[in-house]
């Protein structure tokens, strides 16, 4: 009798990312303590994968905004006040936005920011040869902290591009990342490409894993920290690995569902053709093309870390 051999499948992910779908997801795919609403578009029991209709209408032109943040060096605030140094960070970001229309994608927008974080009321601007690093109050001296006052300004950051650079009411913003800080945007869908929790029980998690590509699971309401509709949807891929090619994305709490509908269908019809190829990029299809172009575009934008270091050291007189 021969010995029954085990399957495996390779995630599609470059190894030196962490995986599309977390390990600790893999162990929440029962019942979550996140706040869900399964019956906006479906009933939970009729749940089944959905195709965009015919006829579902797609924008003419859709915007992808991205930021990218580093870390130029660790600093400490000397208060004369207080007997011990404040922890901080100096800090470099960028946002961007790329236009895709039918002539194709162009970028639409760039700008780069730079901050030295610290909880510290006396934490100061520190200007160097290369750049200047205006200061920014965080809300207490631990990483956390710190990293959070940072992804803040990168948030910022792309809510202003986004603001000053559309010009079309007809448009759609697609941004790379939970839409939380962004709600407030018209026509804004969050996308996330990165799971680190499974927030669907059993049943419906069940249909995200029989998605084929193109296809998206019905939209439905979450809340953890804060409330959004949500859905996912399956982008062009070649292996089983467990939610392999899946993504979720996310639109304001209080639009109307039927609103929330035709963004799901638009963007589950126009995301396949922008889905990155894995000979380009690690992380694909999930980190789609213009979403690669950007970061690479901006992380150069964010100048040589080497010369700011040494240029914040000489400011600093070390």
């Amino acid at each position: 009798m021969t010995a029954a051999v085990a399957e495996f499948t390779v995630d599609p992910w470059d190894p030196g990312y962490a995986a599309a779908l977390a390990v600790e997801a893999l162990a929440e795919l029962g019942p979550t303590s996140a706040e869900l609403v399964l019956d906006v578009e479906r009933d939970a029991a009729d749940w089944k994968p959905i195709d965009p209709p015919p006829g579902t209408e797609t924008p003419e032109v859709l915007l992808i905004a991205d930021g990218v943040r580093r870390i130029d060096a660790r600093v400490w605030v000397h208060d004369p006040s207080s007997p011990m140094p404040t922890p901080g960070i100096a800090a470099s970001f960028a946002a961007g936005i790329v236009e895709c229309g039918p002539a194709g994608a162009s970028l639409a927008a760039v700008e780069v920011g730079r901050a030295l974080f610290s909880a510290s009321a006396q934490t100061p601007e520190v200007k160097t040869p290369h750049a200047t690093y205006r200061a920014e109050r965080a809300s207490g001296p631990s990483m956390d902290e710190l990293s959070l006052a940072l992804q803040r300004q990168v948030t910022q950051l792309e809510v202003d591009l986004a603001v000053r650079h559309r010009s079309r009411g007809d448009d759609l913003l697609l941004v790379d990342g939970p839409l939380r800080g962004r709600t407030h945007l018209p026509r804004t869908v969050g996308y996330i490409k990165t799971h680190h929790a499974a927030y669907l029980p059993g049943p419906q998690s069940s249909v995200v894993s029989a998605l084929s590509p193109g296809q998206r699971t019905p939209v439905f309401l979450m809340g953890t920290s804060w409330r959004r509709h949500a859905w996912y949807v399956r982008l062009p891929v070649g292996s089983a690995a467990p939610w392999a090619g899946i993504a979720r994305c996310e639109a304001g709490a209080e639009l109307p569902a039927d609103e929330v509908v035709r963004l799901a269908d638009a963007l589950t019809l126009v995301l396949p053709s922008l889905a990155g190829v894995d000979y380009k990029d690690p992380r694909a299809p999930q980190n789609l093309v213009p979403i690669g172009g950007l970061e690479k575009l901006l992380r150069h934008r964010l100048g040589d870390p080497r010369l700011l270091y040494r240029a914040l050291r000489g400011a600093a007189g070390s």
